[in-house]
């Protein structure tokens, strides 16, 4: 008897280890927990991704999406437009593609940066009234007095901002369409000239005008 007790209790402990283990519907999610292969794509505002580790300012201006269709169905490729500056005179465009808005942002921010270019400014306003085209845009800067503030549309302004002006007045009389819009600014800034600069490039200099003296009491 005390043998078959033995072998009963030999056959008894398989059974207490296989209750141990968890069953099936107690474990985690397959594939860590992602719940599916798709992502919907986050809504990204005007001033998403300010004051980066280089302290520049970048500024989603647009973002745009395109379909292909394929044999599975569609695939949805992203393309974001930033504009980067440090609100000091340097100011850069670029287009980031990509599969992923955060991608796409991404992109355009470091090719961005690799764009900048220097922008001449008269203190926190432009030195003279200018105006530009690129395709179907036209933009008409003009320099206004101290307190004026920033008189432009979203696109224009992002661009004036992250180069560092802060009285302008500005008026779009073409196209719409953001990125034209974006260069055409971008085309203005750059032919901006100072009073320097320009008598630099002719060799000439400027002649300092002594302020006027009031005359003499006579006695």
């Amino acid at each position: 008897m005390a043998e078959k007790e033995n072998v009963a209790d030999a056959s008894a402990a398989p059974v207490e280890q296989k209750e141990q283990k968890p069953q099936r519907d107690q474990r985690g999610p397959r594939g860590g927990g992602r719940g599916g292969r798709g992502r919907k794509p986050a809504e990204v505002g005007e001033n998403a991704f300010e004051n980066g580790g280089e302290e520049l300012t970048e500024k989603v201006v647009f973002i745009n999406r395109s379909s292909k269709v394929v044999k599975g169905g569609r695939r949805f490729k992203f393309s974001a437009l930033v504009v980067v500056g440090d609100k000091k005179g340097k100011v850069g465009v670029a287009l980031g593609k990509a599969a992923e808005v955060a991608d796409a942002i991404r992109r355009g921010g470091e090719l961005a940066r690799t764009k900048m270019l220097s922008v001449s400014l008269k203190d926190v306003t432009i030195p003279h009234e200018v105006y530009s085209t690129y395709g179907g845009a036209k933009i008409l800067l003009r320099p206004a007095s101290p307190g004026t503030g920033i008189i432009a549309g979203k696109t224009v302004r992002a661009v004036l901002e992250s180069a560092g002006i802060k009285d302008i007045l500005t008026k779009s009389l073409g196209s719409k369409n953001a990125a034209n819009v974006v260069k055409a600014t971008l085309q203005a800034l750059l032919s901006l000239r100072t009073r320097e600069q320009i008598y630099q490039s002719r060799g000439l200099q400027i002649k300092k005008v002594e302020a006027p003296v009031a005359p003499a009491a006579v006695a």
